[in-house]
């Protein structure tokens, strides 16, 4: 997720449908408190809005409209004159109605959970009771049309930031300045991308298929990743689930069964909406700090089906860069059984913080849906079949497939901001700067002349004990997003040992439908192998532990590896990966304080040749990739990922030195947890049948930086425990401040949470020590966690300003015992990143 945050933090730095009625303000009682959650409409109209909890409340029009009407339950109704078709920060008093005094609802404070005492509830049982018979669920098959509307502005537009001299020469940008219908701010187009659709789904399969028939956007060529991640955070939602998630955070449904415990209701009006009765109920959070909405929804009083729902998340929910998430959903009314989604729109306004004044970006999205048809079953493989190839008609269609397909029809200005996008790209001055956020984004610096690309940047420095300061510079080659074939490299130089190394691989894409791949490469580098229980099979891979500038103790334990690999990879199930591999190495020590040296019948050998051949199975339940290419993009990162592979390494080919085979598996799995936060698992476990020596062991990965690195041992060093045969489990819960938020002075610090529970076992068999010990006084010993299972635990706290994690690890046992008199009984370790 961080590198998609880095393309919305990027639209901070560089960046009208003028609507005909406008109109801003707070409402009061006679005591000069602010009436929350009072209606304001325009009289005669059926557009309207509800003001906050402060009484701030604003509404427009793209109708001209002379009057307003201001109410409330138990307040005598105000219908205020427009004068002008502009109003903002106008002040409205509300008086109690003398011969109702005794139906005032106050909207305030706790709200009653019982149906004998809040009408709201009995309204609520009964939604939940119907739900089930609502909308798509009562249809074996359905298919429909889906028009979305996705678009990135520039939010708070003033004279100072018009004048800047970041605009300078793009003055005419600020033709197409808008006003924000749901917050009342100005605000610049800078990103728009429209997309055409037929959804068809399968309930009793439990399947959908999307086809898209039209894509268009503002003129940027490479916007796969924006649209990603728009679509990964605005992710389609059911409002009768009992969380929604949003920006990876699980947020109370107001319609779930455990809204009751989480908000107020309150029964505030009930009249027609589109000839239909239906009750007005307002709802509002019990508790700040949590993640939860305030806002309205209208319940038909036959279906007891949602009519319209808005959704506004608290000012106080934890929740980092999003100042604004606004919600409304509307339902059509098809016979008097049937309500189906007919608009959803959903913006959000990302912000550095959450000041009123703060300027940000907006990120929107408009899904309008029609045509529904249904139970018209298709066979099975319908569901199943993918569409391969990069299709440029479906992102170049004519104005009048857009004119035919579009349910929202875009007004003159909107138009405008197309043209004013393409135009903005031909800008140089613009051009460096979009270019300057691609870099941030994919660490890359392009060279479109030459179709290749510098990087990945945030590699070129580095430091370890071997090499001491490190200067790499690479690059691969990038005609597009959708290149059938890529060539990488790097070279990098040790300024402590003075020695060159290089890495250099390449992958093609034979079959699109099966995606059939050969890959193959060579590197020749120095590497902390110990990092890890699953060898990579990424030639070009390096861990972090091979470069970390400081740690708890000396990393020398450094190996220098020379490996080539080729390697041909199938999909020919969706989400189902095989890979065969062939893969030659040698490895020797990189420091003479650490030796990889082992008995042989004719002495002692200090470098491993060998040569493995390995063949993996992964499979990613419900991941969704984007693109067409050799390599894709990940849309969406809470899928679980499976991974089994047996490796055999061959004595004598290519003059190897050991005959072994080896089994591994593992088993990766986020897990949301409503209310709880996030949970992430691992586990591992593997076993080599056969005598080989230290570097072809399997070490339990330890972690001497002070970073917190998942899927590693904090407190134990590199080569603490050595196994051929292991296994292990990571545990990690975020709570994401569900606790903190209740402790008043900590509720304000938006601190989240963290505890995590580490476990390995492990043995080594007495061969395969004798074949390691050797007369080098720098052999470490070889030492399994074989008497009991090593653990260890950790508390942390994270979102310290937003962007630090700290994290407190403890060593559970092997202390204080012989083999083990520089043990870590605990230790700190701490981590940086943009995260919601």
């Amino acid at each position: 997720m961080n590198y998609k945050l880095s393309i919305v933090f990027f639209f901070f730095g560089i960046m009208s449908v003028l609507s005909q009625t406008k109109v801003s303000g707070k409402v009061f009682d006679e005591f000069d408190e602010p009436v929350a959650f009072a209606n304001v409409i325009f009289k005669g109209s059926s557009e309207g809005t509800i003001t906050d909890e402060n009484g701030t409340f604003y509404l427009e029009s793209k109708d001209t409209w002379d009057a307003l009407i201001v109410s409330f339950i138990g307040f005598a109704t105000l219908d205020i004159p427009l004068e002008k078709r502009v109003n903002y920060n106008l002040k409205f008093i509300l008086k109690e109605e003398t011969g109702s005094l005794d139906e005032v609802f106050i909207v305030t404070g706790k709200q009653s959970k019982k149906e004998s005492e809040n009408p709201a509830i009995a309204i609520l049982k009964k939604v939940w009771a119907h739900k089930r018979k609502n909308g798509l669920r009562q249809f074996n098959q359905y298919e429909y049309d889906k028009y979305e509307k996705v678009e990135f502005d520039l939010n708070t537009i003033d004279s100072a930031l018009i004048k800047s001299k970041l605009f300078k020469g793009m003055e005419f940008v600020f033709n197409e300045v808008d006003t924000s219908r749901v917050t009342g701010k100005t605000y610049l187009p800078i990103f728009i991308n429209e997309a055409v659709s037929k959804v068809y789904g399968d309930n009793t399969l439990k399947k959908e298929k999307v086809d898209l028939l039209g894509n268009k956007n503002s003129g940027f060529s490479d916007n796969q990743i924006i649209i990603d991640f728009v679509n990964d955070l605005y992710s389609e939602f059911d409002i009768y689930d009992n969380y929604l998630k949003f920006f990876d955070k699980s947020f109370v449904s107001p319609i779930s069964k455990t809204g009751i415990h989480t908000y107020n209701y309150v029964l505030a009006d009930s009249t027609y909406r589109d000839n239909k009765w239906c009750y007005n109920i307002i709802y509002y959070p019990r508790r700040k700090n949590e993640l939860t909405f305030k806002g309205d929804f209208w319940v038909a009083d036959t279906t007891y089906a949602i009519k319209e729902i808005n959704m506004q998340a608290s000012k106080s929910a934890n929740i980092n860069w999003v100042k604004e998430i606004y919600i409304e959903q509307e339902f059509d009314v098809l016979s008097d059984s049937l309500l189906l989604l007919k608009r959803d729109y959903f913006m959000s306004d990302f912000s550095f913080n959450k000041k009123e004044k703060s300027r940000g970006v907006y990120g929107k999205r408009t899904t309008l849906y029609d045509n529904y048809v249904f139970d018209n079953p298709k066979d099975e493989k319908f569901y199943s079949e993918e569409v391969y190839n990069y299709d440029k008609d479906i992102y170049n269609r004519e104005d009048s497939f857009w004119e035919e397909n579009r349910m929202e029809a875009l007004s003159k200005d909107e138009k405008g901001v197309y043209k004013m996008l393409d135009t903005l790209k031909t800008v140089k001055k613009f051009k460096r700067l979009y270019n300057m956020g691609s870099i941030l984004a994919s660490g890359y610096i392009e060279f479109p002349e030459w179709n290749l690309d510098y990087g990945p940047i945030f590699s070129t420095f580095g430091f370890n004990e071997v090499e001491g300061m490190r200067l790499r510079v690479g690059g691969r080659t990038y005609f597009g997003q959708n290149d059938l074939w890529r060539v990488e490299g790097f070279t990098a130089y040790g300024f402590k040992d003075n020695k060159f190394k290089y890495g250099i691989s390449g992958k093609v894409l034979l079959n699109k439908k099966n995606r059939f791949i050969i890959s193959g490469g060579n590197r020749r580098d120095i590497e902390q192998i110990g990092a890890s229980l699953t060898t990579s099979t990424d030639v070009l891979g390096r861990s972090l532990a091979s470069s970390s500038l400081i740690g708890t103790g000396t990393n020398d334990k450094l190996t220098d590896i020379n490996i080539t690999t080729l390697a041909v990879e199938l999909e020919p199930i969706k989400n189902v990966v095989f890979k065969l591999s062939g893969n030659y190495r040698t490895l020797e020590s990189a420091s003479p304080t650490f030796s990889l040296d082992y008995n042989t019948p004719t002495g002692i050998e200090s470098e491993i040749k060998q040569f493995e051949s390995a063949f993996s199975v992964s499979y990613f339940p419900k991941r969704k990739m984007t693109g067409y290419g050799v390599e894709r993009h990940e849309a969406n990162d809470d899928f679980a990922r499976l991974f089994a592979q047996v490796t055999r390494g061959s004595q004598g080919m290519f003059k190897s030195d050991f005959d072994y085979t080896k089994l591994q598996f593992s088993y990766m799995q986020p897990w949301s947890v409503g209310g709880l936060g996030r949970l992430y698992t691992t586990i591992e476990a593997g076993k080599t049948f056969g005598d080989v020596p230290l570097g072809l062991l399997s070490v339990i990965p330890g972690n001497q930086s002070y970073f917190s690195v998942y899927n590693s041992f904090a407190q134990l060093d590199y080569y603490e425990f050595v196994t051929d045969t292991y296994a292990s489990m990571h545990l990690e819960h975020n709570f994401n401040g569900r606790f903190f938020s209740r402790i008043p002075f900590l509720r304000k610090l938006n601190w989240r949470e963290i505890i995590g529970f580490r476990a390995a076992w492990g043995e080594l068999s007495d061969s395969n020590i004798a074949l390691s010990t050797t007369s080098n006084p720098y052999n470490i010993p070889l030492i399994s966690p074989n008497n009991k299972v090593y653990y260890e635990y950790s508390v942390g706290v994270g979102n310290i300003f937003k962007v630090f994690r700290i994290d407190f690890n403890f060593r559970g046992n092997y202390l204080n015992e012989a083999n083990y008199p520089d043990a870590r009984k605990f230790g700190v370790t701490g981590s940086f990143g943009f995260n919601f």
